[in-house]
């Protein structure tokens, strides 16, 4: 079963990782900032490592179907790193997408569960466009 307590490490993991989605959106705002961008990409890595744990992390990056957006990920992550922030964000976008294209669905369902905002995407398109993707789910 899975525990979802929040200890000290999880809640810096946490903070870690929204650090570093905010380093990478202030470094796509300022024009492809190398160094916002490249902290921005370390600060995210270490923030999902430290929130589900190394081997957790480890296991995901390494399973059989994710090899592809693995790759597409290390390889933007590098460039980004070694000073090409256009071709790296371009290559870690399509492996963020490839590897997390599995948790589309159960963030459609989130997205309809919010409050006020959850009003907007249960009108009757955008909903055909969630259901018809929520069918898609990959069993773990």
């Amino acid at each position: 079963m899975v525990s979802f307590e929040m200890n000290d490490r999880k809640k810096i993991g946490l903070g870690l990782t929204g650090f570093g989605i905010f380093f990478s959106c202030l470094g796509i705002v300022f024009f492809f900032d190398k160094g916002l961008l490249a902290m921005g990409n370390i600060l995210f890595f270490s923030g999902v490592t430290l929130t589900i744990g190394f081997k957790p992390t480890m296991q995901f990056f390494m399973k059989r179907q994710n090899y592809k957006g693995t790759i597409s990920f290390s390889l933007g992550f590098f460039c980004v790193i070694i000073g090409w922030p256009i071709v790296g964000m371009l290559l870690e976008g399509y492996g963020f997408i490839v590897l997390f294209s599995g948790f589309w669905p159960t963030l459609a369902v989130f997205l309809q569960k919010i409050p006020v905002l959850g009003w907007l995407f249960q009108q009757p398109y955008i909903r055909s466009f969630f259901d018809r993707y929520r069918g898609r789910r990959v069993p773990v």
